[in-house]
Protein backbone atom coordinates (compact mmCIF):
# COMPACT_ATOMS: atom_id res chain seq x y z
CA UNK A 1 0.00 0.00 0.00
CA UNK A 2 1.21 3.49 -0.80
CA UNK A 3 -0.16 6.86 0.26
CA UNK A 4 0.12 9.94 -1.95
CA UNK A 5 -0.78 13.46 -0.84
CA UNK A 6 -1.14 16.82 -2.56
CA UNK A 7 -1.48 19.65 -0.07
CA UNK A 8 -2.10 23.36 -0.39
CA UNK A 9 -2.68 25.89 2.34
CA UNK A 10 -6.43 25.25 2.28
CA UNK A 11 -6.86 21.49 1.82
CA UNK A 12 -4.97 18.21 1.42
CA UNK A 13 -6.04 15.50 -1.01
CA UNK A 14 -4.79 11.99 -0.17
CA UNK A 15 -4.93 8.88 -2.32
CA UNK A 16 -4.48 5.45 -0.74
CA UNK A 17 -3.38 2.98 -3.43
CA UNK A 18 -3.36 -0.79 -3.07
CA UNK A 19 -1.18 -3.31 -4.91
CA UNK A 20 -3.98 -3.79 -7.45
CA UNK A 21 -3.93 -0.07 -8.26
CA UNK A 22 -7.30 0.59 -6.60
CA UNK A 23 -7.44 3.99 -4.92
CA UNK A 24 -9.32 5.61 -2.06
CA UNK A 25 -9.52 9.41 -1.81
CA UNK A 26 -9.44 11.16 1.58
CA UNK A 27 -9.51 14.89 2.29
CA UNK A 28 -8.09 16.79 5.27
CA UNK A 29 -7.21 20.38 6.08
CA UNK A 30 -4.23 21.99 4.40
CA UNK A 31 -0.83 21.03 5.83
CA UNK A 32 1.59 23.90 5.27
CA UNK A 33 4.70 23.84 7.50
CA UNK A 34 4.76 27.64 7.55
CA UNK A 35 1.48 27.63 9.44
CA UNK A 36 1.47 24.25 11.25
CA UNK A 37 3.81 22.42 13.61
CA UNK A 38 4.86 18.78 13.68
CA UNK A 39 2.79 18.19 16.81
CA UNK A 40 -0.27 19.89 15.33
CA UNK A 41 -0.06 17.75 12.18
CA UNK A 42 0.52 14.58 14.20
CA UNK A 43 -2.48 15.21 16.45
CA UNK A 44 -4.87 15.84 13.58
CA UNK A 45 -3.80 12.92 11.41
CA UNK A 46 -3.45 10.36 14.19
CA UNK A 47 -7.00 10.96 15.43
CA UNK A 48 -9.09 11.57 12.30
CA UNK A 49 -6.95 10.29 9.44
CA UNK A 50 -5.26 7.10 10.65
CA UNK A 51 -8.56 5.18 11.05
CA UNK A 52 -9.25 5.83 7.34
CA UNK A 53 -5.95 4.38 6.14
CA UNK A 54 -4.92 1.69 8.61
CA UNK A 55 -1.26 1.07 9.37
CA UNK A 56 -0.28 -1.17 6.42
CA UNK A 57 1.45 1.60 4.49
CA UNK A 58 4.85 0.93 2.93
CA UNK A 59 5.52 4.26 1.22
CA UNK A 60 4.23 7.82 1.57
CA UNK A 61 4.79 10.51 -1.05
CA UNK A 62 3.76 13.93 0.26
CA UNK A 63 3.76 17.03 -1.97
CA UNK A 64 2.92 20.29 -0.29
CA UNK A 65 2.90 24.07 -0.32
CA UNK A 66 5.44 25.62 2.00
CA UNK A 67 8.06 22.88 1.59
CA UNK A 68 10.73 25.27 0.37
CA UNK A 69 13.69 23.44 1.91
CA UNK A 70 14.65 20.28 3.79
CA UNK A 71 13.84 21.82 7.16
CA UNK A 72 10.22 22.52 6.21
CA UNK A 73 9.91 19.07 4.67
CA UNK A 74 11.13 17.49 7.90
CA UNK A 75 8.23 19.05 9.83
CA UNK A 76 5.79 16.98 7.79
CA UNK A 77 7.98 13.91 7.36
CA UNK A 78 8.54 13.55 11.13
CA UNK A 79 4.82 13.85 11.85
CA UNK A 80 4.04 11.11 9.33
CA UNK A 81 6.84 8.82 10.57
CA UNK A 82 5.38 9.05 14.08
CA UNK A 83 2.11 7.67 12.72
CA UNK A 84 3.43 5.21 10.11
CA UNK A 85 6.65 4.01 11.72
CA UNK A 86 7.35 1.29 9.13
CA UNK A 87 6.79 3.48 6.06
CA UNK A 88 9.33 5.17 3.87
CA UNK A 89 8.27 8.83 3.78
CA UNK A 90 9.18 11.51 1.24
CA UNK A 91 8.10 15.14 1.61
CA UNK A 92 8.49 17.18 -1.57
CA UNK A 93 7.42 20.63 -2.71
CA UNK A 94 4.03 21.05 -4.36
CA UNK A 95 5.78 22.26 -7.50
CA UNK A 96 7.36 18.85 -8.12
CA UNK A 97 3.97 17.29 -7.48
CA UNK A 98 2.31 19.51 -10.06
CA UNK A 99 5.05 18.74 -12.59
CA UNK A 100 4.79 14.97 -12.12
CA UNK A 101 1.01 15.11 -12.25
CA UNK A 102 0.92 17.21 -15.42
CA UNK A 103 3.79 15.66 -17.37
CA UNK A 104 4.80 12.36 -15.78
CA UNK A 105 8.23 11.66 -17.27
CA UNK A 106 7.95 14.30 -20.00
CA UNK A 107 9.56 17.76 -19.82
CA UNK A 108 7.42 20.88 -19.55
CA UNK A 109 6.65 24.12 -17.75
CA UNK A 110 4.51 23.29 -14.73
CA UNK A 111 2.46 25.97 -13.02
CA UNK A 112 0.30 26.18 -9.92
CA UNK A 113 -2.58 28.63 -9.83
CA UNK A 114 -4.56 28.12 -6.66
CA UNK A 115 -4.56 29.98 -3.35
CA UNK A 116 -0.92 30.67 -4.20
CA UNK A 117 0.99 30.51 -7.47
CA UNK A 118 4.29 29.07 -8.64
CA UNK A 119 6.05 27.80 -11.75
CA UNK A 120 9.03 25.71 -12.75
CA UNK A 121 10.85 24.10 -15.64
CA UNK A 122 10.72 20.31 -15.36
CA UNK A 123 12.98 17.95 -17.33
CA UNK A 124 10.85 14.83 -16.86
CA UNK A 125 12.65 13.84 -13.68
CA UNK A 126 13.41 16.91 -11.59
CA UNK A 127 12.91 20.66 -11.42
CA UNK A 128 15.73 22.39 -13.26
CA UNK A 129 14.72 26.04 -13.00
CA UNK A 130 12.13 28.21 -11.30
CA UNK A 131 11.16 31.72 -10.26
CA UNK A 132 10.61 32.32 -6.54
CA UNK A 133 6.88 32.90 -5.95
CA UNK A 134 7.60 35.18 -2.91
CA UNK A 135 4.14 34.72 -1.36
CA UNK A 136 0.97 36.75 -1.72
CA UNK A 137 2.46 40.02 -0.45
CA UNK A 138 5.55 40.15 -2.67
CA UNK A 139 4.53 37.84 -5.50
CA UNK A 140 2.09 34.98 -6.20
CA UNK A 141 0.82 36.74 -9.30
CA UNK A 142 -2.41 35.24 -10.67
CA UNK A 143 -3.19 33.38 -7.45
CA UNK A 144 -6.48 33.34 -5.57
CA UNK A 145 -4.93 35.24 -2.65
CA UNK A 146 -3.53 38.01 -4.83
CA UNK A 147 -6.67 38.36 -6.93
CA UNK A 148 -8.71 38.40 -3.73
CA UNK A 149 -6.45 41.10 -2.29
CA UNK A 150 -6.76 43.26 -5.39
CA UNK A 151 -10.50 42.68 -5.61
CA UNK A 152 -11.01 43.71 -1.99
CA UNK A 153 -8.89 46.79 -2.62
CA UNK A 154 -10.98 47.71 -5.68
CA UNK A 155 -14.12 47.31 -3.59
CA UNK A 156 -13.07 49.56 -0.73
CA UNK A 157 -11.41 52.17 -2.97
CA UNK A 158 -14.51 52.22 -5.21
CA UNK A 159 -12.61 51.21 -8.34
CA UNK A 160 -15.05 48.36 -8.91
CA UNK A 161 -18.16 49.35 -10.93
CA UNK A 162 -21.06 50.44 -8.73
CA UNK A 163 -23.37 47.53 -9.58
CA UNK A 164 -20.62 45.03 -8.77
CA UNK A 165 -19.80 46.84 -5.52
CA UNK A 166 -23.43 46.43 -4.51
CA UNK A 167 -23.37 42.72 -5.39
CA UNK A 168 -20.07 42.27 -3.56
CA UNK A 169 -21.45 44.01 -0.47
CA UNK A 170 -24.58 41.85 -0.44
CA UNK A 171 -22.59 38.64 -0.92
CA UNK A 172 -19.84 39.15 1.67
CA UNK A 173 -21.17 41.85 4.03
CA UNK A 174 -17.63 42.72 5.05
CA UNK A 175 -16.54 45.94 6.75
CA UNK A 176 -13.24 47.70 6.26
CA UNK A 177 -12.35 47.07 9.91
CA UNK A 178 -12.98 43.35 9.60
CA UNK A 179 -10.94 43.15 6.41
CA UNK A 180 -7.98 44.98 7.97
CA UNK A 181 -8.11 42.74 11.04
CA UNK A 182 -8.21 39.56 8.96
CA UNK A 183 -5.39 40.65 6.65
CA UNK A 184 -3.01 42.04 9.25
CA UNK A 185 -3.80 40.04 12.39
CA UNK A 186 -5.14 36.62 11.42
CA UNK A 187 -2.99 33.50 11.08
CA UNK A 188 -3.93 32.74 7.47
CA UNK A 189 -4.62 35.98 5.58
CA UNK A 190 -3.94 34.26 2.25
CA UNK A 191 -6.93 31.98 2.74
CA UNK A 192 -9.09 34.90 3.85
CA UNK A 193 -8.24 36.82 0.69
CA UNK A 194 -8.65 33.84 -1.65
CA UNK A 195 -12.28 33.38 -0.57
CA UNK A 196 -13.26 36.45 -2.62
CA UNK A 197 -11.95 35.10 -5.93
CA UNK A 198 -15.14 33.11 -6.76
CA UNK A 199 -16.90 36.47 -7.09
CA UNK A 200 -14.95 36.96 -10.31
CA UNK A 201 -16.36 33.68 -11.62
CA UNK A 202 -19.91 34.56 -10.52
CA UNK A 203 -19.75 37.74 -12.61
CA UNK A 204 -17.48 36.47 -15.37
CA UNK A 205 -19.84 37.97 -17.97
CA UNK A 206 -18.83 41.50 -16.89
CA UNK A 207 -16.03 43.33 -18.68
CA UNK A 208 -14.52 44.31 -15.32
CA UNK A 209 -14.14 40.70 -14.12
CA UNK A 210 -12.87 39.42 -17.45
CA UNK A 211 -10.26 42.17 -17.72
CA UNK A 212 -9.34 41.76 -14.05
CA UNK A 213 -8.57 38.05 -14.39
CA UNK A 214 -6.84 38.50 -17.74
CA UNK A 215 -4.54 41.19 -16.35
CA UNK A 216 -3.63 39.04 -13.36
CA UNK A 217 -2.81 36.07 -15.59
CA UNK A 218 -0.72 38.27 -17.84
CA UNK A 219 1.23 39.47 -14.81
CA UNK A 220 1.83 35.83 -13.93
CA UNK A 221 3.26 35.15 -17.38
CA UNK A 222 5.30 38.35 -17.52
CA UNK A 223 6.88 37.94 -14.10
CA UNK A 224 7.29 34.18 -14.08
CA UNK A 225 6.90 32.20 -17.31
CA UNK A 226 8.90 34.34 -19.72
CA UNK A 227 11.73 34.54 -17.20
CA UNK A 228 12.39 30.80 -17.59
CA UNK A 229 15.24 29.78 -19.94
CA UNK A 230 14.13 28.76 -23.44
CA UNK A 231 10.50 28.87 -22.31
CA UNK A 232 9.17 28.79 -25.89
CA UNK A 233 10.51 25.26 -26.39
CA UNK A 234 8.24 23.59 -23.84
CA UNK A 235 4.65 22.56 -23.36
CA UNK A 236 2.91 24.32 -20.49
CA UNK A 237 0.50 22.97 -17.90
CA UNK A 238 -1.47 24.36 -14.96
CA UNK A 239 -2.79 22.81 -11.77
CA UNK A 240 -5.10 24.42 -9.22
CA UNK A 241 -8.61 25.70 -8.69
CA UNK A 242 -7.94 29.17 -10.12
CA UNK A 243 -6.52 27.69 -13.33
CA UNK A 244 -9.49 25.32 -13.58
CA UNK A 245 -12.33 27.79 -12.95
CA UNK A 246 -10.87 30.50 -15.19
CA UNK A 247 -9.58 28.04 -17.78
CA UNK A 248 -10.89 29.84 -20.88
CA UNK A 249 -9.26 33.14 -19.95
CA UNK A 250 -6.09 31.25 -19.07
CA UNK A 251 -6.08 29.45 -22.42
CA UNK A 252 -6.46 32.79 -24.22
CA UNK A 253 -3.61 34.38 -22.27
CA UNK A 254 -1.39 31.33 -22.81
CA UNK A 255 -2.09 31.57 -26.56
CA UNK A 256 -1.07 35.23 -26.53
CA UNK A 257 2.33 34.16 -25.19
CA UNK A 258 2.70 31.41 -27.77
CA UNK A 259 1.44 28.35 -25.87
CA UNK A 260 -1.25 26.18 -27.44
CA UNK A 261 -3.37 23.44 -25.83
CA UNK A 262 -2.13 23.82 -22.24
CA UNK A 263 -2.82 21.02 -19.79
CA UNK A 264 -5.17 22.19 -17.00
CA UNK A 265 -5.92 20.14 -13.87
CA UNK A 266 -8.07 21.17 -10.94
CA UNK A 267 -6.25 18.83 -8.53
CA UNK A 268 -2.90 17.09 -9.12
CA UNK A 269 -3.75 14.10 -6.92
CA UNK A 270 -5.09 11.79 -9.66
CA UNK A 271 -2.05 12.39 -11.84
CA UNK A 272 0.25 11.78 -8.88
CA UNK A 273 -1.59 8.57 -8.02
CA UNK A 274 -1.08 7.38 -11.59
CA UNK A 275 2.59 8.40 -11.51
CA UNK A 276 3.32 6.47 -8.31
CA UNK A 277 1.01 3.49 -8.83
CA UNK A 278 2.96 2.67 -12.01
CA UNK A 279 5.97 2.16 -9.76
CA UNK A 280 4.36 -0.14 -7.20
CA UNK A 281 5.65 -3.24 -8.95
Amino acid sequence: MILVADSGSTKTNWKLISETGAGKTIKTKGINPFFRTEEDIFQELSTSFLPETGTDIQEIFFYGAGIINEEKGEVIRKALVRIYAQAKVEANCDMLGAARSLFGNRPGIACILGTGSNTCLYDGNKITSGISPLGFILGDEGSGAVMGRKLLCDYFKEVMPAYLRLAFSEKYKITREEALNQVYRSEKPNQFLAQFTPFLSDYSHSAYCQEFVQQNFMEFFERNIIKLPDYRKFQIGFAGSVAYFFSQILINVASYYGFTHPEILKDPIDGLAKFHSSRIN
